[in-house]
């Protein structure tokens, strides 16, 4: 997830405007940044690693003037943060920002080497420059040539282009979940990925859909579809207040996180999903058939949610791969002495890889030989150096100390790893791989689709958010899930939640189960449903409150449970990520119903850097 941001006009100088837009963005992204303005002459580019602070030292010292130009600052996918793969990207006469993902990266980079280009950076976006550029050799102008490269691009992207031979015009793209917002004012035009980058300067804003393109310039904004032909698209007002802008029209950051998830899963599936081949890449981490096999174990340490997710991938990675899995308290792992060699895959899953107790226990797997393969969503982090591998999530910057989209993003994460572990070991067969895949890839529109329960799970959270105490059950997979959900709940509604395997429910549990006890159970479709349904009859026998998270098509259910919320099914392993959604609704309506401050709850930080 990038930041992008462009002006065009007389008013302003654009160096101004791209750094106060990048300022407003940096939540996006703070690997890097970058900005190139057009002073009449060939295009200058200047970009620094690292925070925004550290180009605008450089501006500072010496600032370019200009009144056209494009910025950036980028959440590194393609290519480790450094300065080689900072945006803006040029290519010939052809500069550009980009957000999003190119799937078909390693094809198209082939492409344009056989054809004598020479790339210079990791990234998937300097490829977009030498396909547009390639257009302004052939004779196009700028808006022609956009079009026809992105023809050849498949994948997310949300992008704007300049060129050194026009000095007028800024080309806008956009296709999949990257957003593209286009703002007019007097003879001059803006662009940027967010409303508070521009908001400034403009309330008149376009908000370009999937295919669209567009072409800004002092005169103002036209519009084009796939094919060329203008469209007819007028401004909306934006009445945003600059707080609400940062939130993205959400209440509170955290709601904008719930509701960003299907970007981040489509942004961590990345392009490591190779669907022509049949087989996953982790990044160029390298797992040999030999190194598998000789594999006694593999050690996932975590702490709060994050631990919930390793939970959820030890059932993934012991039920494909075969291979024996354990899950430990990082805040525990290092004091009950465990056995490790150099036979062993620690994994470490930290969102800031910053946790104290989660490095700690990196260092105990380093210091007994074990390999290291850290899950994080933060480069450069103490967690990330520190590791023999590293296989990151792309959720972007999560500003809300309960985690929501960073929790989805590193299910998927540990499934993607389960499922190269599983092909290099041969435990499935290709129809096998072939479905968990197409499962994968359908994930993201499966969880837009679940994000609208939101209305009903809003009346819900009406009828219960004066109770007391709330218990979650789930079996199987699902048993992290409900972990998960308990916590959330706790977290930012201070209700005190507890959450059980629901077979263990008759072990103690059910004694607190009364009419003022509501129950979440997670009673999907699937090996253990009736077993399940057993545990919800239990606690209806006893007048308890049964809130039945349950697969569509179910009807059975409603039989039994005084609320049903309806999921889709995807398969045994991927339902489980549909499941959290539901259950992250309710804790923040809840939350709000009680009045609590959802994005900073009590007693809690975002990042525990201290044992």
């Amino acid at each position: 997830m990038c930041g992008i941001v462009g002006y065009i006009g007389r008013d302003h100088s654009a160096m101004e405007v791209l750094l106060d837009g990048l300022r407003r963005l940096e939540y996006r992204g703070y690997d890097s940044a970058g900005v190139a303005i057009q002073n009449g002459g060939a295009i200058e580019v200047r970009r620094a690693k690292g925070k925004l602070a550290n180009l605008e030292s450089s501006l500072q010292d010496s600032p370019l003037t200009g009144h056209q130009g494009i910025g950036h600052t980028r959440w590194a996918t393609h290519g480790k943060p450094s300065e080689r793969n900072a945006h803006p990207h040029r290519a010939g006469s052809v500069v550009i920002v980009h957000n999003g993902i190119i799937e078909n990266y390693r094809e198209l980079r082939e492409e344009l080497e056989k054809e004598g280009r020479e790339i210079r950076s990791d990234t998937d976006t300097e490829l977009i420059a030498h396909c547009i550029d390639q257009g302004i050799e052939a004779g196009k102008d700028l808006l022609a040539a956009v079009r026809e490269a992105t023809a050849r691009v498949r994948g997310s992207y949300a992008l704007g282009a300049i060129s050194d031979g026009d000095r007028s015009t800024i080309v806008a793209a956009k296709n999949g979940g990257s957003p593209m917002i286009l703002g007019a004012g007097e003879e001059e035009c803006f662009l940027a990925s967010d409303i508070p980058a521009i908001l400034p300067y403009t309330r008149k804003m376009i908000f370009l859909d999937d295919g669209e393109f567009a072409s800004l310039s002092e005169a103002g904004i036209e519009v084009f579809d796939a094919d060329g032909r203008p469209q007819d698209r007028p401004f909306k007002v934006v009445q945003w207040d600059p707080v609400s802008a940062e939130k993205g029209g959400y209440d509170r950051f955290m709601q904008k996180e719930i509701f960003e998830q299907p970007r981040a899963i489509t942004d961590t599936i990345g392009t490591r999903v190779l669907e022509a081949e049949n087989d996953v890449d982790l990044d160029g981490i390298e797992f040999t058939p030999e190194w598998v096999e000789g594999l006694s174990r593999i050690q996932l340490v975590a702490c709060g949610t994050a631990s919930y997710a390793a939970m959820v991938g030890k059932y993934m990675i012991e039920q494909l791969a075969g291979i024996p899995c354990e899950v430990d308290l990082a805040s525990e792992f290092r004091y009950r002495k465990p056995i490790l060699n150099d036979r062993c895959l620690v994994i470490p899953v930290s969102q800031s890889g910053e946790t104290a107790d989660t490095l700690a226990a990196l260092e105990e797997g380093k210091r007994q030989g074990a390999r290291i393969l850290s899950i994080t969503n933060t480069r450069e982090s103490t967690i990330a150096r520190a590791s023999d591998d590293v296989l990151y999530t792309h959720a972007g910057p999560e500003i809300g100390v309960a985690s929501t989209k960073c929790f989805t993003a590193q299910v998927v994460a540990l499934y993607l790893l389960a499922m190269k572990l599983a092909i290099v070991r041969g435990r499935l067969g290709q129809d096998e791989i072939r479905r968990g895949l197409h499962e994968l890839m359908s994930l993201p529109r499966i969880v837009e689709r679940t994000l609208q329960l939101d209305d009903s799970i809003e009346k819900l959270a009406h009828k219960y958010f004066k109770k007391s105490d709330f218990l979650f059950l789930g079996r199987g997979i699902m048993f992290p899930i409900a972990l998960e959900g308990a916590l959330k709940l706790k977290e930012i509604s201070y209700i005190h939640a507890e959450a059980y395997a629901a077979g263990e429910m008759k072990h103690g549990p059910i004694a607190l189960i009364d009419e003022n006890m509501p129950v979440v159970v997670i009673a999907n479709k699937g090996p253990l449903h009736d077993k399940l349904i057993s545990n919800l009859e239990q606690v209806r026998a006893r007048d308890g409150e049964v809130i039945a998270v349950a697969t569509e098509g179910d009807r059975e259910i409603a039989e039994k449970a005084n609320e049903v919320i309806y999921i889709p099914d995807l398969g045994d392993y991927l339902t489980s990520i549909i499941a959290a959604i539901p259950l992250q609704l309710l804790a923040y309506h809840v939350a709000t119903r009680k009045g609590t401050d959802v994005d900073q709850p009590r007693n809690l930080a975002k990042s525990v850097t201290v044992e």
